[in-house]
């Protein structure tokens, strides 16, 4: 697994985010997030500028959001997906390069780093940012940025 050891401090932005929510566990309900949002690309893509995409999740209790990064508010909204305007904040990230399999073992092991450094964390949404596109990037080349809320 090829997962940065040393995170990096940043600000996320404020983040126009279209999304599925599910509630229970991720090792079912992510892949299954991902199945039924990715359904909505191409309705979503026709009226609003889809810029990426990103998972938003809280372990307690157990939410798990699957969407889309847009360039501006939703328009038009397919029936089914949520919107919001994401605050971000500071984060620190991890970064995993490889295929996404890898994610429960990684952010894991990322969750395990920060306690053992020590890192203060606030009550808010983690991040799994997909920084390049499946569709279009090898799987040992796919960039998942790993981030946590810092206090």
């Amino acid at each position: 697994m090829n997962l940065t050891e040393h995170p990096e401090e940043l600000t996320w932005p404020e983040t126009h985010y279209a999304f599925l929510e599910k509630i229970g566990p991720f090792i079912t309900n992510a892949p299954q997030a991902w199945r039924d949002v990715r359904a909505f690309a191409l309705a979503l893509s026709a009226k609003n500028t889809v810029k990426g995409a990103m998972s938003l999740y809280k372990m307690g209790p157990k939410i798990y959001r699957a969407g889309y990064i847009l360039a501006g508010p939703a328009v038009d909204l397919p029936s089914g997906l949520r919107y919001e305007k994401f605050p971000g904040g500071k984060y620190v990230r991890f970064v995993l390069t490889g295929p996404y399999f890898q994610l429960p073992e990684a952010s894991n092991h990322a969750w395990a780093l920060v306690a053992d450094k020590k890192i203060q964390l606030r009550d808010d949404y983690s991040i799994e940012n997909y920084a390049n596109d499946p569709d279009k990037t090898p799987e040992d080349k796919l960039i998942t940025e790993i981030m946590f809320p810092i206090a």
